[in-house]
């Protein structure tokens, strides 16, 4: 699109723009992607099961070992069926058994692959009928299953798979991948403001590169203030202080504080879950604190994910974490 630079083009999101295309361009995971790599120098590919959390890369390494194998065959003898298809017995029957029967032109020794990503959401039916079709093709197709919960898949088809576990990637090397994207968009950040997106994204990449675009998109430089605007958080500054006044016994000024971040419109959930990642980093908390803190925070989150997310209950937690840091002569009568 031509134009002026004040009528920018089209902008690839940059978890596209920058999705790796070979295995050696993934981050994290060292030992899973070798691995990988070793299948890719072999060339022959098991029956794949990879687990992990979301957007860690198990997708992404999936199709980088798919192109590694096939190469020029990738668009005719790859078939990727995601969670969004319907995926019950009756596409296993045709849409999976159809492509299973093609016939297609590959080097030789390479297989077609058939790519099940959120496989953990297909359903029992779906998955019982797989088992004879993988066996019946395992000659000309490989399947590579990717799912957040590796036992949500049914025993016979873990047996049948080479099980590829990923975990979360560290903050280091979400970090060194930030700054290497800031520095091919020349975005503005300081230093603060990655470690922001990184303490928002938990060790999901895609969320971190969405969390960097955003903030760069609409706030046009990444600092704390505005990445957790953008992310719609509350800020882990005002979280601290709830907790470091419950670790005082000033249960009145971290009711105060409560009530400050509950005025802004987040949720119970919202609050709960950055009071647990906020008091696992304190170094200001004794460990015994921290672990007594992280019970009591623990029991209130589950009762907000019934169902019970109330200002009340977060008050009543305020004030069991006050209990908690006080003398036990605080409570004689």
């Amino acid at each position: 699109m031509s134009g002026s630079s004040a009528t920018p083009g089209y902008q690839l999101p940059w978890v596209e723009k920058y999705r790796p295309r070979y295995l050696r361009d993934m981050v994290g995971n060292a030992a899973t992607v070798e691995r990988l790599k070793a299948i890719e120098e072999n060339g022959n590919c098991p029956h794949l099961l990879v687990s992990g959390l979301p957007g860690i890369g198990k997708t992404t390494s999936v199709h980088c070992l798919a192109h590694a194998l096939l190469g020029d065959a990738y668009k005719e003898a790859v078939l990727e069926l995601n969670a969004s298809d319907d995926r019950g017995i009756d596409v296993v029957r045709n849409k999976i058994k159809v492509f299973a029967q093609k016939k297609v032109s590959l080097p030789p020794g390479r297989h077609k692959i058939i790519i099940l990503d959120e496989a953990d959401s297909m359903t029992p039916g779906a998955q019982q009928a797989l088992r004879r079709t993988m066996e019946i093709y395992a000659s000309t197709t490989r399947f590579c299953f990717a799912c957040n919960q590796s036992n949500k898949i049914i025993e016979p088809i873990q047996s049948r798979c080479a099980i590829l576990r990923f975990g979360r990637i560290t903050d280091e090397e979400l970090l060194r991948r930030l700054v290497q994207i800031c520095e091919a968009e020349k975005v503005q950040y300081s230093d603060e403001g990655l470690a922001a997106i990184v303490f928002t994204a938990e060790g999901d990449m895609r969320q971190a590169i969405n969390n960097l675009q955003s903030t760069w998109t609409g706030m046009g430089y990444v600092s704390p203030d505005n990445v957790f605007k953008v992310c719609d958080q509350p800020h882990p500054l005002i979280i601290q202080e709830i907790l470091t006044r419950c670790h005082t016994g000033d249960v009145d000024g971290a009711l105060d504080k409560l009530d400050d971040v509950w005025s802004l419109g987040y949720s119970s959930l919202d609050i709960v879950t950055t009071l647990f990642r906020v008091v696992k980093t304190m170094d200001t908390l004794p460990e015994p604190v921290k672990l007594d803190f992280i019970r009591e925070i623990g029991w209130t989150h589950m009762r907000t994910l019934e169902g019970v997310g109330t200002l009340l209950q977060l008050s009543g937690l305020v004030a069991r974490l006050a209990k908690l840091s006080m003398p036990p002569s605080a409570f004689a009568w």
